[in-house]
């Protein structure tokens, strides 16, 4: 049985990081047989090995049925090149140690060179980890710091100005210091490290503190089950507010008002002082103990509400839009395992995590919602998170998962915009004699050239790129072919020529071969990422300077 404790005795502290000495007084206690609660993982080479390459490389998207369906009855031709070339950067398998073997993530924040993760145990064990994963080399993210909790759930992280706060459950009735079940704790991190030296923890009522954020000097916590959503002070953890719930689950910030959604009701929206202006009713089945989340978009709030998938609202209104259906549903899935448990919001991309309906992505244009497909990623997706050009997928057992959107920069869109934008098959060729260029972000099937092609923006070839005898392929900005378990390769044939300025990688060989040549404009920020090997027959040239990022040439 899980105690608890009314916010209003929320109290404060600050514990060493060893728990091995630490004064008591009316303010503060420290947890019993503390050095066993809080554990920093210093064998770097286990958070090496927690990264994996192996299906590193291009993602395909599986396209809604119904609308390709549609699309190809009406042209009668293959499909089109799509939109939104993705790559899978890496995964990162959950943390694990002694009594830690189940862990699964909960929640991700991204901010500049670095994601935060939180983690937490299915079931009654109260079993937590923080992960941070530098991703500022986007071939090659590397878990930093990573901290196990033995004590601890942890549901839901943010950051903010050198400092991690997590939100979850502890159990009280294992601990001197936790008056509830419902924590915050405020976690100093500097240059990709955690310094667990000076942790401040609050507690609040509530079953498990499900979700925080932070919204200016503020740090806003909800808990459910006859919870509160709380405003503390972000520099102490002070509490400054609260306001009782049945159940919250999440909470969302658009810059003006706080919208929390509880499972009881649906969503409310708060002022800066917890006074809720309005509701939403949503008679969903939002389970019980599930994570779910809801984000604005646009004029919009988009909540995660099960097997109906994602509710689309009026967020000034309240009235029902849409809603945004699960796009597949696997034979072998067990029922309720095909459910919305979070959305997440990057300019005009909504992704769905859909457990074991995969992560589909969606786009908003002219005031409206249209699913663009699932993207091809492994295990039950559980929740998403999105910031920039990343986009961050836990997968239970499968771990975090790391996608790059490849979005062309604003200045190589401005070098692309007197280019036509592609539009044709995703199994392109050019034919002999042929001139063409555009500009554009795509993902093809595979590309065979007989004439010229350039390609200015940010491409993706699941299968072989091929130029032949004579042909010209010229590439300004990102391309992306095969991946690390379906390789594939470049072939640049007799007398034809490759010319890259920007970003190329290949999971899979390049091979040059008689007379060929490959050539690199630019300076040494054109990167040739070649996973495979470098073939080189008699006669073909490489010039130019580049960043050979794997040794291959």
């Amino acid at each position: 049985m899980k105690s608890t404790l009314s916010v209003r005795n929320v109290w404060l502290m600050a514990i060493s990081a060893s728990f091995l000495v630490a004064s008591c007084s009316d303010e503060t206690t420290v947890f019993e047989n503390p050095e066993d609660n809080l554990v920093s993982e210093t064998d770097q080479s286990k958070l090496d090995n927690s990264v994996s390459f192996e299906r590193a490389g291009v993602l395909d998207i599986y396209e809604d049925p119904i609308a390709s369906a549609k699309r190809s009855s009406i042209t009668g031709k293959d499909a089109e090149a799509g939109d939104y070339p993705l790559t899978l950067v890496a995964q990162i398998a959950p943390p694990t140690f002694s009594n830690g073997e189940n862990l699964a993530a909960t929640h991700v924040v991204l901010d500049g060179d670095y994601g935060y993760v939180s983690y937490n145990t299915v079931g009654q064990d109260y079993v937590g980890a923080i992960d941070v994963i530098d991703i500022s080399d986007p071939n090659n993210p590397r878990v930093t710091s990573r901290v196990y909790y033995t004590n601890a759930d942890l549901n839901s992280i943010a950051y903010d100005n050198g400092y991690i706060y997590v939100a979850g459950g502890v159990d009280s009735e294992q601990s001197v210091t936790a008056t509830a079940n419902s924590l915050v704790a405020k976690i100093a991190v500097s240059d990709g490290r955690m310094n667990t030296s000076n942790i401040t923890y609050g507690f609040q009522e509530g079953y498990n503190a499900t979700d925080v954020r932070i919204i200016d000097n503020n740090v806003v916590v909800t808990s459910g089950q006859d919870g509160f959503v709380v405003v503390y002070d972000k520099n102490d953890l002070s509490a400054l507010n609260e306001t009782a719930f049945a159940d919250l689950r999440s909470v969302a910030y658009n810059g003006s008002e706080i919208a929390v959604l509880d499972a009881a009701q649906g969503v409310s929206f708060l002022d800066q002082n917890l006074n809720i202006i309005r509701t939403i009713n949503i008679e969903s089945d939002f389970g019980v103990d599930a994570k779910r989340s809801l984000d604005f978009l646009n004029e919009t709030i988009v909540v995660s509400e099960g097997t109906k998938g994602a509710g689309v609202y009026n967020a000034a209104t309240g009235s029902f839009i849409e809603y945004i259906s699960i796009l597949t549903n696997p034979e072998n899935a067990e029922p309720g395992d095909v459910v919305t448990n979070g959305v997440a919001v990057n300019d005009n991309v909504l992704l769905m995590a859909n457990g074991a309906g995969g992560l589909s992505l969606s786009e908003n244009k002219d005031d409206s919602t249209n699913g663009v497909g699932v993207i091809e990623l492994t295990g039950s997706i559980n929740y998403v998170a999105s910031k920039g050009d990343y986009i961050f997928a836990a997968s239970g057992k499968s771990g975090f998962q790391i996608i790059k959107l490849n979005r062309p920069t604003e200045s190589l869109v401005s070098s692309c915009e007197n280019l036509a934008s592609f539009s044709g098959s995703s199994a392109y060729t050019v034919e002999q004699g042929s001139e063409q260029a555009f500009s554009g972000s795509k993902r093809f099937n595979s590309i065979t050239i007989n004439g010229s092609l350039l390609l200015c923006g940010s491409w993706t070839v699941k299968d072989d790129l091929t130029i032949n005898e004579n042909g010209v392929f010229e590439m300004n900005g990102t391309i992306v072919i095969g991946r690390v378990n379906r390789q594939r390769d470049i072939v640049v044939k007799a007398g034809a020529t490759l010319r890259i300025e920007g970003n190329m990688s290949i999971y899979g060989d390049l091979i040059l071969e008689e007379g060929a040549t490959l050539e690199f404009l630019g300076d040494s920020s054109t990167v040739a990422a070649v996973w495979g090997t470098v073939s080189k027959a008699n006669g073909s040239s490489i010039t130019g300077t580049f960043n050979d990022y794997y040794d291959k040439f």
